[in-house]
């Protein structure tokens, strides 16, 4: 999912037209949230009834953090490179990431829900 978002993020910080930008905005919108639904989804299916409860705090703390340490690091990042480079480079640092995990973690590129359903 975030090899979708980061291309729409390049849209957005190379576009110089308002309506492009908004486009872009609501699209990276759309697909953040349709994965946040298949994380959480995949949370439920694979954890353990005794442990999801536990699991799911952790989770949260986790994204929840994550949020705040992402705004203070975009913060930096426009601050020292300006907002156009800050945002492509942002994205392509997570495409780097995205690429290097899909290599090393075969299971998670081949996960199938109906393993656990």
């Amino acid at each position: 999912m975030l090899c979708r978002i980061r291309p729409v993020y390049y849209c957005f910080g190379l576009s110089r037209d308002i309506y492009l930008a908004s486009i872009a905005l609501v699209a990276s919108g759309m697909f953040d949230a349709v994965s946040v639904v298949v994380r959480g989804t995949i949370l439920q299916l694979v954890t353990p009834d005794e442990m999801r409860g536990r699991v799911a705090a952790v989770n949260t703390m986790f994204v929840s953090s994550s949020n705040e340490l992402g705004d203070f690091e975009s913060g930096v990042m426009a601050h020292w490179l300006g907002t156009i480079r800050a945002i492509i480079v942002g994205g392509c640092l997570t495409l780097g990431v995205v690429s290097l995990t899909a290599a090393k973690a075969k299971e998670l590129r081949l996960f199938d829900y109906k393993k656990y359903a």
